[in-house]
């Protein structure tokens, strides 16, 4: 089955690096963090270690190309048109779904589909997290009544 790289999250790692390591520990690929694509949340997942499971889908930028994959984690690793993941059968319902959902944003633009981090501060004094939303319109992050 064709999917994309993932795995799980090291203890206090936020989303989007963990993202990043697990891309590179798997093809090899450099990339950076754009944004946040879909969330899978589901309950009694024989792999979850009796919790309930969120697996999170990021939008990355490459910045290799060439792939190097782990023999330990993959069977087999190539670059794939998102048409042609798309009309396979041999892969995931998730992944077709997130291929489709790329390649609307591909072509419509990524703004349609992206949920972007901003770092806000915390109610602790010294503390940050990070939110993930749809980008707000200019005047709507500058509002300070309600017009």
């Amino acid at each position: 089955m064709w999917k994309f790289p993932g795995g799980l999250s090291e203890p206090g790692e936020d989303i989007g690096d963990t993202a990043v390591r697990e891309v590179f520990e798997e093809t090899g690929i450099k990339a950076e963090f754009r944004s946040l694509l879909s969330i899978r949340q589901q309950h009694t997942n024989p792999g979850a270690f009796g919790k309930s499971d969120m697996y999170i889908i990021c939008r990355l930028k490459p910045h290799s190309f060439t792939i190097n994959f782990c023999q330990h984690e993959c069977l087999r690793c190539e670059w794939m048109d998102l048409k042609d993941l798309i009309r396979t059968e041999n892969t995931t319902p998730i992944t077709s779904r997130v291929a489709r959902l790329l390649l609307y944003g591909h072509r419509e633009g990524f703004d349609k589909i992206d949920l972007s981090m901003e770092e806000l501060p915390a109610v602790y004094t010294g503390l940050f997290y990070k939110l993930y939303h749809k980008e707000l319109p200019e005047n709507y992050k500058i509002m300070t009544g309600i017009d």
